[in-house]
């Protein structure tokens, strides 16, 4: 695994840490953001472990359909509400109008983004585990 490879799967899994312990402490929206941040992260790192530099983009959907085109089957993780979490990226940090975004997320929806962000790093783990193995021929 290469030491940039190696830097956005670390800064995943700081993200995941960093989400649920925001998410312990009350802080849900914070703990939102770091489960968006978490997956994108988690997506890259198999992007760059394909020899494909990642886009620069928020977009979970972009980001799988990237790996599709390098053949990397995405269902398992089309099974989960990504949606909701690629919209706490920017929904989780920025005040709208005059709701905050404090005011905004709640235990389930930390609850939730935390399950989706754990699938998408472990599905990232995985992949980059079987990369690493050798191909049979």
């Amino acid at each position: 695994m290469t030491g940039r490879l190696h830097a956005w799967l670390r800064q995943a899994h700081s993200d995941l840490a960093m989400a649920a312990y925001a998410s312990e402490g009350g802080f849900y929206a914070q703990g939102c953001y770091h489960c968006s941040q978490a997956a994108e992260k988690a997506l890259k790192a198999v992007l760059l472990a394909l020899g494909q530099e990642p886009e620069r983009t928020h977009s979970i959907e972009r980001l799988l359909l990237s790996l599709e085109l390098l053949g990397i089957e995405t269902d398992p993780l089309r099974q989960l509400p990504l949606k909701p979490l690629q919209r706490m990226t920017t929904a989780s940090r920025y005040p709208d109008g005059d709701e905050a975004p404090v005011d905004l997320f709640d235990a389930r929806d930390g609850a939730l983004a935390l399950e989706v962000a754990k699938a998408v790093v472990g599905f990232a783990d995985q992949q980059l585990g079987d990369l690493a193995q050798p191909r049979s021929t």
